[in-house]
């Protein structure tokens, strides 16, 4: 066979082996767009993404009161070439979540919370103006079933989020609201986690203060109702009013570390 003809045989091998790729290769994304079909009640598209989380540091407020992060550059980019910090964390700090350990003896810790968890439809229950107040309030079993009778069913898998505002007094004293006795911020009461628990499919809940039970509460009361399940909580989310209150999804970027009860995340939402 001439130079020529052979040249000419191994183009049109190769074209049509490209030609054949081409096809199995967009009928596989097909598939794979139809696999990953949006589930009931979550974004099935998205115009933003709405950061939930706050930037912190050792000044950020804390349950305890003590910083809850410390930094120390090992290494810089004048001397070394590159910028490395060491961190130190308390795993409750920050906008963060709470494992199912954090509030049980053999509870799940926080890597080992299902990842299909961690990206899930977002139920937001305004308080603020309660809250507004009396910096005590509480979402109640009626919050949630005006929550429903605005917006229907609590989906399966959702992330029930408490909104007070007191992500704006994060800069101050004022979001932990201590008396010298006690401290004084919205959460869930017992009865709405019990109703989560029994009568929904909600997987987590989230509080835009510093505990999932409101600050005056000295037993810890909607924890034990919750994390023990085996579901898992946030505490400290931020900017819950640039969000509607149904309809959106929320991701959370929870941390990793083997047998930890918690730890910071980084949250948003798909709107």
């Amino acid at each position: 066979m001439c130079d020529i003809c052979v040249m000419q045989a191994v183009k049109e091998k190769m074209l049509s082996r490209r030609q054949l790729f081409g096809v199995g290769a967009a009928a596989g994304a097909a598939a794979a767009l139809g696999t990953f079909g949006a589930p009931r009640a979550m974004a099935s598209g998205h115009d933003a993404v709405e950061d939930l989380t706050h930037a912190y540091g050792p000044d950020f407020p804390t349950y305890f009161g003590a910083p809850g992060i410390s930094m120390e550059q090992k290494f810089n980019f004048a001397d070394n070439g590159f910028n490395l910090m060491e961190l130190t964390v308390n795993e409750h700090t920050g906008t963060h979540v709470d494992a199912p350990l954090h509030f049980s003896e053999d509870g799940a810790s926080v890597d080992e919370i299902p990842v299909g968890s961690l990206v899930a439809p977002l139920c937001v229950i305004d308080i603020a103006s309660k809250a507004e107040e009396d910096a005590d309030a509480q979402v109640t079993p009626d919050d949630l079933r005006a929550w429903i009778e605005a917006n229907g069913e609590i989906p399966d898998n959702a992330c029930v989020a408490l909104y007070s505002g007191w992500g704006a007094k994060a800069g101050s004293d004022a979001f932990r609201g201590f008396d010298g006795d006690k401290m004084h911020f919205p959460g869930f009461h017992v009865e709405a986690a019990q109703m989560l628990v029994e009568e929904t499919g909600a997987q987590s809940i989230a509080s835009d203060t510093l505990s999932l039970d409101h600050g005056p509460s000295a037993d810890f009361a909607a924890h034990y109702a919750w994390l023990p399940t085996g579901r898992f909580g946030i505490e400290c989310i931020a900017n819950l009013n640039k969000v509607p209150a149904s309809g959106a999804t929320i991701v959370i970027g929870a941390p990793k570390h083997m047998g930890g009860t918690g730890g910071p995340a980084r949250i948003f939402a798909l709107i």
